[in-house]
């Protein structure tokens, strides 16, 4: 009766999985490449009201809102990596352009696991005395 009712359970994990089509599984993976700075964008801030561009960032880019807040995150040719944080009002628009090609898989989703996060980066600050 266990094995049975783990097997249904597994069947239906797998029917489940399999009903994502292969163009939202490559735009997760090519989502997770843009986010990791692996695929070139071109992202630009817009004023509503002025059309009026208020700033443009290309490279290998990741972007995040929330808040009210626009940050954009770019890695440099050298590993160094720029933030730029943009307060969004209601006449601000952005657009995210990606302006080179990848390759992903259509069919299988993409896990990115990091050994070097288990172990954080740590700094020591003591005082002079």
């Amino acid at each position: 009766m266990k094995k049975t009712a783990i097997a249904l359970t597994l069947a239906a994990a797998a029917v489940l999985t399999g009903c994502t089509s292969a163009a939202d599984t490559a735009n997760e993976n090519l989502s997770k490449a843009a986010e990791n700075f692996e695929v070139p964008r071109r992202i630009t801030a817009i004023n509503g009201i002025t059309d009026k561009v208020l700033f443009t960032v290309e490279g290998f880019c990741s972007y995040e809102t929330g808040g009210g807040e626009f940050e954009v995150i770019c890695k440099n040719p050298d590993g160094s990596v720029e933030r730029t944080t943009l307060h969004l009002s209601d006449n601000v628009t952005f657009v995210s352009t990606q302006i080179g090609g990848k390759k992903v898989d259509l069919f299988k989703p993409r896990v990115i696991f990091r050994p070097e996060t288990i172990i954080p980066n740590f700094d020591l600050s003591t005082s002079a005395g």
